[in-house]
Formats: C-alpha cells, sequence, structure tokens
C-alpha cells in the first residue's frame, strides 16, 4: 500500500520521491501571489504600451488628416480640370470667331452701301447664311442701340448731350457691333452715349 501512496504522491509531485520543486506547493497563497506579479509586469508593459498606442494613435490622425487632404485637392483638381476643359470647348472657336467680326462687319457696311437690288439680295443671303453658321457656334449679335449703358457690355466712343428723345445714359448708336459667345462677351459694343 505503501508503493501506491508513493506512486500517487510522485504523479502529483512530479517528483519520483514525492518530493515537490517548486515553492507554490510549499505556501497556500504562492499561486495567487506569482499572479499578482506577473500582473505587475505586465502592467508595466501596458504603460509602455499606451504611450506607444497614444504615438501610433497621433500618428493615425496626422496621415488619416494628410489622406482627407490629399482627396479633397484631387477632387478639386478634378472639377476645375472638367470646367477648363468644357471652357475650352465652348470658346475653343474664340480666335478665329473674333478674327472672322471686322470681316463681317464690313460685309454689313457693304450691304447698307449697295444700291444695286439684285446684287443686294444675293450679299443678303450670304450674310445670313454666315450669320446661321457662325449662330450655330455660339455666336449671337449684341442688341445695343437704346439700352442703358453698361459698361460689362458696351464701350463708350463719345458721348453727346442728353435731349427728350434720348435720356441721359442711354445708347444713342453703334459705332462697332459687340458680340456674346456662349452668353460671355466676345467683344464689347462700340457705343455712342448720351450724357
Amino acid at each position: 500500500m505503501n508503493q501506491d501512496t508513493d506512486i500517487k504522491q510522485s504523479a502529483v509531485s512530479g517528483h519520483p520521491d514525492g518530493e515537490t520543486d517548486n515553492r507554490r506547493d510549499q505556501r497556500p497563497d504562492a499561486g495567487r501571489h506569482a499572479v499578482r506579479h506577473q500582473r505587475k509586469r505586465r502592467g508595466g508593459q501596458c504603460d509602455i504600451e499606451s504611450g506607444q498606442v497614444q504615438q501610433l494613435g497621433e500618428k493615425l490622425a496626422e496621415l488619416n488628416d494628410k489622406y482627407l487632404r490629399t482627396v479633397a485637392e484631387y477632387e478639386n483638381y478634378r472639377k476645375r480640370t472638367t470646367l477648363e476643359k468644357a471652357d475650352l470647348v465652348l470658346s475653343g472657336g474664340k480666335d478665329i470667331l473674333r478674327a472672322v467680326l471686322p470681316s463681317l462687319d464690313d460685309l454689313e457696311r457693304a450691304l447698307q452701301a449697295m444700291t444695286d437690288d439684285n446684287a443686294r439680295e444675293g450679299i443678303t443671303m450670304i450674310h445670313n447664311k454666315l450669320l446661321n453658321a457662325l449662330a450655330q457656334k455660339g455666336l449671337k449679335p449684341m442688341e445695343a442701340r437704346g439700352a442703358r449703358f453698361d459698361e460689362s457690355l458696351h464701350e463708350a466712343v463719345t458721348q453727346i448731350p442728353a435731349t427728350d428723345d434720348n435720356p441721359k445714359g442711354t445708347v444713342v448708336d453703334v459705332v462697332e457691333k459687340g458680340y456674346f459667345l456662349h452668353d460671355k462677351v466676345l467683344r464689347y459694343a462700340k457705343v455712342v452715349v448720351a450724357v
């Protein structure tokens, strides 16, 4: 029977003699003390880790801020280039149209000076065809005679005294017709203003 008891003790203690080799078995509160000691050490590591966590959190916030700013800058760039492309498409032929306008003015002056009805009729047809083609590209003549003088649309060439027929600040005559290209001023109207 002693042998059976010895075997059970050696199985429990881990020693064939039945002796214990760790101190936990000798003190009743040794296990709890060791766990508390491990927690203290881990707690010290947690303090170090929490400092690192705080630094990492700050770095994450900084990188997130940079990311959001970069995304916002890209969106602004994309919108700006889209608007610039649209504006370029709408006003792509601005220089060509601006170069054609003096010839159109000459054609209108020639029509006013013509006396031959047959030639006048043919030139009028050509003039209307040219105006329709330019209107399809967004060119629109500015109606200035009789309107209030607007410095954002008109350029005053001369001034005349105001009368009952021509009140102060109105456009009396148009020296050179103004034009819009897609609702933006392509050429300002040169006008005579009553003052």
